[in-house]
């Protein structure tokens, strides 16, 4: 990862973290459950089946918590990559993630309490999500590093893939 990004990762659980201008910015992703669903289609005439693979790409869903020096409060941004955004490449200028909810937690609390207010960006005023946006890219989360998430999150997906398949093999192997 660009960006001077320090990187944790425990089992399908990683963490980055960045120190930036009196600020923590920590980035978390699971990598359970983030390769989209592929729908299987008749390849093509004159296709055979195996030059129609699509490639595997994991797009987790991701979290990104703002602790600034005072540590009473924590930021957390909880972001996703829309479906309808994967792949685009640069057509335009769009966002290749969204946030999905914005909240305030306690510092040091690993669990989003339901008893802190959590707003759904489907109801926020848009200039209000450009400049959550602009605040995010200001601290390093943007669409280059939501592209280098995906590399990222990929290759530790394919890697724990690989790791279960060995599992699999010597749990079930017969002796």
């Amino acid at each position: 990862m660009s960006g001077g990004w320090e990187l944790e990762v425990h089992g399908t659980e990683a963490k980055l973290l960045r120190k930036i201008a009196g600020e923590r910015i920590t980035v978390t992703f699971n990598i359970n459950n983030s390769i989209p669903p592929t729908f299987d289609e008749e390849p093509q005439e004159g296709q055979k089946a195996d030059e129609q693979e699509p490639e595997l790409t994991s797009t987790p869903n991701f979290v990104v918590e703002v602790t600034k020096d005072d540590p009473k409060q924590t930021l957390v941004l909880d972001c996703h990559y829309p479906e309808d955004e994967i792949g685009h490449g640069e057509e335009e200028e769009s966002d290749i993630f969204s946030i999905r909810e914005v909240s305030f937690q306690p510092t040091g609390e690993s669990d989003w309490k339901d008893t802190n207010y959590t707003l759904s960006t489907d109801s926020l005023d848009w200039a209000l999500y450009d400049h959550l946006m602009d605040f995010l890219a200001d601290r390093g989360v943007d669409n280059t590093f939501a592209d280098e998430l995906i590399e990222l999150s990929t290759a530790l997906e394919h890697q724990e893939y690989i790791r279960f398949l060995e599992d699999l093999k010597s749990f079930v192997k017969c002796q």
